[in-house]
């Protein structure tokens, strides 16, 4: 007798993999925020009340003041650090926190274009480091870009580091014959540049660090002001002749000198930059020591800026273009200052040279001097009619300073375009007091935007932008040949480029 037919049972799916646990930053972040005074700005307000409420008054009220918010803070704090948690997946990052309010940040893994380890001098005071993971631009609805862990010990921060940049290598299929749970080797080590304390010395030529300096002077002026009759130094008294002017305007310019140098000193030294595996490695900074970490899959080109003081002295920086990393100048900067050749050799490093620089037509420099001396022959016009009645001078003079000044700028701002495309990559350059110019992949390209004002109609001229999903989104031919649009965009790109300079009106004339 036949058994009865059965259908056979249907598999047993195998349960998921139960999701990492979440993790907490370290707790001594808890006294790092609270001798930070980080938290002090929310409970300053929750404490004045208490304060009054109890009624203490006289010198009381500081002390009492200060233990209400040191230990308001301290709440803060610890509520901060419990409520807090992060995790990497395999598949991203996710970091809750919020004490009413609830807040989850996740990130896909495929959207995280670098990791910056950083670690300030009271962090490292504590054995503790900040982790940036940078997010795609535009992740974040609050347009930020960045998700931070703050306060994990260091080997914390380099684990995390690692597992976040190493998700794409882990979904790799094995080589045929490879052992799956063998340890992979580590990336030897390329370095690509590093930084010479001699290079210090282009730091006073940089407006970027100038600025702290330039601030701590307006800072110790406005302190000066604030300060009694009696204790106020007296600068007008008849003691003060032109020499000693002479002398406090060069004792200026030397303090501002090494402000300038020392900021430039804590920023950047140490710098090194190396190549390991399929990642370029920054790390520099003397306080706060950063350790940024690009993907070389995600660099779509650099570029190669020079400000009008480093051009006396043939310096310059390159910033790494990464696609979704936005205009982040300060992740993205793999080489923060030094010779113009040593900046030249690392851009190339980055991307391939397309060659030399094409110079744009005579009608690019006669539009930038008009436009360069149109200002200061509008403000002569006006000076001339003025002083026919009045007689007062001094507006037609500064019309015509203004006037000849235009021309040198106009002809330095026609020096500085340029543009070239090679079998890999394309070139553009432009600007006066900064000129910057950027060496892209063709692959780069997502689009191209050609535009014409009556003015370049009329002169044969065009302005080329190339749309990219690196950098700043968009680097202008400022200029250039209409007639040479729709080549320079298809060698650029490719043949499907054609079409933006098929749309462009034609030159008038």
């Amino acid at each position: 007798m036949t058994e009865p037919w059965a259908a056979p049972a249907p598999p047993v799916a195998a349960p998921p993999a139960p999701p990492p646990p979440a993790r907490r930053t370290s707790p001594l972040v808890v006294l790092l925020h609270t001798v930070t005074f980080k938290q002090a700005r929310q409970v300053v307000p929750a404490a004045i009340p208490v304060v009054a409420a109890v009624g203490i008054d006289g010198p009381g009220v500081v002390v009492a003041l200060v233990v209400a918010v040191t230990a308001l803070s301290l709440l803060f704090a610890a509520l901060t650090w419990w409520r807090t948690t992060y995790a990497d997946t395999p598949a991203a990052v996710v970091v809750t926190r919020g004490l009413l309010a609830r807040s989850v940040r996740t990130v896909p893994n495929d959207r995280i274009r670098g990791v910056e380890v950083e670690a300030p001098a009271l962090h490292r005071l504590f054995g503790l480091v900040r982790v940036r993971i940078d997010a795609a631009a535009g992740v974040g609805t609050d347009g930020d870009e960045e998700v931070v862990v703050d306060g994990v010990p260091r080997a914390e921060g380099d684990r995390l580091r690692v597992s976040v940049l190493t998700h794409r290598r882990s979904a790799r299929p094995v080589a045929p014959g490879a052992d799956p749970e063998a340890p992979s080797e580590e990336p030897p080590e390329e370095e690509l540049a590093r930084f010479d304390p001699r290079w210090l010395l282009y730091a006073p030529l940089v407006a970027s660090y100038l600025a702290v300096p330039l601030a701590a002077v307006g800072a110790l002026s406005r302190l000066l002001q604030e300060l009694p009759r009696d204790l106020r130094p007296d600068l007008d008294g008849p003691e003060l002749t032109g020499g000693v002017v002479a002398v406090g305007v060069a004792l200026a310019l030397a303090l501002l000198a090494v402000g300038a140098v020392l900021g430039a000193a804590v920023v950047n030294w140490g710098f090194r930059l190396v190549r390991r595996g399929g990642s370029l490695v920054a790390v520099r900074g003397l306080l706060t020591r950063r350790h940024t970490e690009l993907e070389v899959d995600r660099v779509r080109g650099g570029t190669l800026a020079e400000g009008l003081g480093m051009r006396l002295v043939r310096a310059a920086r390159v910033n790494a273009l990464v696609t979704g990393l936005g205009a982040a100048n300060r992740r993205g900067q793999l080489f923060p200052l030094g010779p113009r050749p040593e900046a030249v050799r690392l851009l190339g490093v980055l991307v391939d040279d397309p060659g030399p620089l094409r110079p744009h037509p005579p009608a690019a420099r006669r539009r930038a001097v008009s436009r360069a001396v149109l200002s200061g022959l509008v403000v002569t016009a006006g000076g001339a009619w003025l002083s026919a009645g009045t007689g007062f001078w001094g507006l037609l003079a500064a019309g015509i300073v203004l006037t000849v000044l235009g021309v040198p700028l106009g002809l330095g701002r026609y020096a500085a375009l340029g543009h070239a495309a090679g079998p890999r990559s394309f070139s553009v350059r432009s600007g006066l007091l900064v000129r910057e110019q950027a060496v892209l992949q063709r692959r780069a390209v997502v689009g191209w935007t050609v535009r014409q004002t009556v003015f370049q109609r009329r002169a044969g001229l065009a302005t080329v932008t190339a749309c990219v999903g690196a950098g700043a989104g968009g680097y202008a031919a400022v200029d250039m040949a209409a007639a040479e649009v729709a080549a320079f965009t298809v060698a650029a790109s490719g043949p499907w480029a054609a079409a933006a300079a098929a749309a462009a009106p034609p030159p008038a004339g």
